[in-house]
């Protein structure tokens, strides 16, 4: 089994031959790994079901709650039902030598929306704590104490499209935030997401919804990545049956629905998360400085123990079974593959792979984790946020991979910071861009996007308020003709489409920034008075008829519709004609369209040429469109005719580049 893995894997990547032992190591650690976990008595899938043993549950006709906590001496349950005191008739037992609690009490002793705590007792000390397996937590909105909810409606949510198949299409992922989704300033709803939000999504051509800050975290401004109860939606968004209404709709549109899993690290905190749960700071994660990320603040999980390996892998099996979602963007996978956590490392050989810094626990765990979740869900989709370029992340397990379907291409949305932050625009270079935009593994899966959440940070900027600054603020009327608006709408729409174009397998883009959302993404804290100013997305913008926002969200829609109807990301070949940097122009053909980029800030081409097979070609989409913002120096169905070369070897097409404009050519059928 293990053979004809690694004979694949060098099929499909030569270079890792040098590195066989380490990689015969790893696979056979992932054997182990599951053999231990499963004992050879069921598949991997059917033990990731501890969310179905542990926490609180109805089983009629009783309650039963299970925690593990293999250093308590005792653990009280508290709540409103126990007028948050110890009593006897609600202390757990031990029922395993390895730190299994349980306690069963009649139906009645407990009420829907009931809060509780556990009072945990170890030896030295005690401290309240959230259950690890809580499903349901809450905030007081005058205290701010975080509690755990008893959540038993009296009408369970009965799902509408409950066998929906994830389309077999490149994922074209609109990347959204529920709580700053909405106009207004505050927290938004998944029910006003799913009114106001979905069907925008829908008329813009995406096909998948990516749901950052499911998993319930204590600080809103963490932005969902300082998760503290893995098994609980938020709160601060809606009931769960709001978010399993919010799924269900995006289902019956067509649109799949994925989630950023937060399995990276854990917050910090020791009464809301599961740091010091037992009164052991290794309990979930590792002891001494392993167990700490410096740069986050957050705790390491250890994953060599099966209890927390238990513990995530059911997690997965959670969202997938209770929440219909359609796979997982996998946050922070650099940090958990690497000791050093990725910090101030450039990955320059493969060599930075298979040193000792590698976490080989962390790799064995998203490797399993990928088992997991296909096995439940063949249609799902993982997705790895990983900088570092690890090799076989994206491969199927069974060619020696680690299983993800695909990996984002990180460095596109970086060398477009460093080209519209450093570089004018006269002096990019289009050989460097074509090489930024193309390099990847051509083997595995890959994501690309200009610009994502990350980007829109405060401290950082937007890649519309990087080309544009302050003039948006002032001249954004279509009446107000501004060179430099000008110029960065027309490179907003060419950077776009030329990520797009160039993609392997999937495109992102975050909510907002397709029609150029204005400012940054800064949540209520100390620093700017807990304001929820720049924590919103202002729709009306793209809506108003009379500003130039609405340029940019049409160019967007059209330009995935075009990628849609010829089928763009399925076809795998890009043939490059040209890339000239004295020009600024790069173009090259894909799925049989022609692509067409003038990036020169002042130089038109009416005349230029480049070799194409002999036929004639229309102008099926452009930039310079006066629905788009343009001046109209193109038109659409535009013909050109091939010539023959002068050596009359060849065929060339002689087409007229305005500056700074795309534009797409279809060969006619003849």
């Amino acid at each position: 089994m293990i053979e004809n893995r690694l004979k694949r894997l060098f099929l499909l990547d030569p270079y890792l031959a040098p590195y066989e032992r380490i990689l015969r190591r790893r696979l056979q650690m992932i054997d182990d790994r599951t053999q231990a976990l499963t004992e050879g008595r069921m598949s991997l899938a059917e033990f990731a079901s501890g969310h179905e043993y542990f926490g609180l549950h109805y089983r009629h006709p009783e309650w039963i709650f299970r925690e593990w906590a293999p250093n308590a001496e005792q653990i009280f349950l508290v709540g409103d039902f126990s007028g948050w005191e110890e009593r006897s008739d609600f202390a757990l037992n031990r029922i395993s030598s390895e730190g299994d609690w349980e306690l069963r009490l009649p139906e009645s002793r407990l009420s829907h929306k009931d809060l509780y705590h556990l009072r945990v007792h170890w030896p030295g000390g005690s401290g309240e704590r959230i259950p690890a397996w809580t499903r349901r937590v809450v905030q007081d909105p005058d205290t701010g104490i975080f509690a755990a909810q008893i959540w038993r409606p009296p009408r369970p949510y009965v799902w509408r499209f409950p066998d929906f198949q994830a389309p077999n299409t490149p994922p074209l992922i609109y990347e959204v935030h529920v709580g700053m989704a909405q106009e207004a300033e505050g927290v938004g709803s998944y029910g006003e997401f799913t009114e106001r939000v979905i069907p925008r999504i829908i008329d813009s051509g995406y096909n998948t919804i990516q749901l950052m800050a499911v998993q319930e975290h204590p600080y809103y401004g963490s932005f969902g990545y300082q998760v503290s109860s893995f098994f609980a939606p938020s709160s601060r968004f809606g009931p769960p049956e709001a978010l399993k209404h919010l799924v269900d709709t995006a289902h019956g549109a067509g649109l799949r629905v994925t989630m950023d899993i937060i399995h990276s690290h854990s917050v910090s905190n020791e009464v809301e998360g599961l740091s010091r749960f037992d009164g052991t700071l290794y309990q979930y994660f590792h002891g001494g400085d392993r167990g700490r990320h410096d740069a986050w603040g957050s705790r390491c999980f250890d994953y060599g123990k099966l209890q927390v390996l238990h513990f995530l892998l059911s997690n997965c099996r959670y969202w997938l079974d209770e929440f219909h979602f359609d796979g997982f963007r996998f946050d922070g996978v650099t940090s958990m593959l690497y000791l050093h956590h990725g910090l101030g490392k450039a990955f320059t050989s493969y060599d930075d792979y298979f040193d000792a810094t590698v976490d080989e626990d962390a790799l064995v765990y998203l490797t399993l984790a990928n088992g997991v979740i296909h096995q439940l869900r063949p249609d799902a989709m993982t997705i790895a946020e990983d900088v570092s370029g690890l090799p076989g992340l994206a491969l199927p397990l069974e060619d020696g991979g680690n299983g993800f379907d695909s990996r984002f291409s990180m460095g596109v949305p970086d060398h477009w910071i460093k080209l519209t932050k450093d570089t004018r625009d006269e002096l990019w270079s289009m050989g460097q861009l074509w090489y930024e935009l193309t390099n990847r593994r051509h083997n595995e899966r890959t994501i690309s996007y200009t610009e994502s959440h990350d980007q829109a940070l405060v401290g950082d900027q937007t890649l519309i308020f990087r080309l544009v600054g302050a003039d948006l603020y002032e001249h954004m009327h279509r009446a107000d003709r501004h060179l430099n608006v000008d110029r960065g709408l027309a490179l907003h729409k060419m950077i776009r489409l030329i990520t797009l174009a160039t993609a392997a397998n999937g495109y992102l883009n975050f909510m907002g920034n397709e029609y150029g959302h204005p400012e940054w993404i800064d949540f209520p804290r100390p620093g700017n008075n807990w304001s929820y100013k720049y924590a919103r997305r202002q729709w009306h913008l793209v809506d108003q008829p009379d500003l130039k926002y609405g340029f940019l969200g049409a160019f967007d829609r059209d330009m995935l519709a075009l990628a849609d109807h010829f089928r763009l990301l399925e076809d795998p070949d890009i043939h490059l004609f040209q890339a000239h940097d004295q020009d600024k122009v790069i173009i090259f053909q894909r799925a049989a369209l022609i692509f067409i980029f003038n990036f020169h800030p002042a130089e038109s081409y009416t005349d230029y040429r480049f070799p194409v097979s002999p036929g004639t070609y229309r102008n099926i989409f452009h930039s310079d469109a006066d629905a788009y913002g343009g001046h109209r120096r193109l038109h659409r169905e535009n013909r050109h005719v091939s010539l023959p070369s002068p050596e009359r070897r060849t065929h060339q097409l002689s087409v007229y580049l305005p500056s700074r404009t795309c534009q797409v050519l279809e060969k006619i059928k003849e």
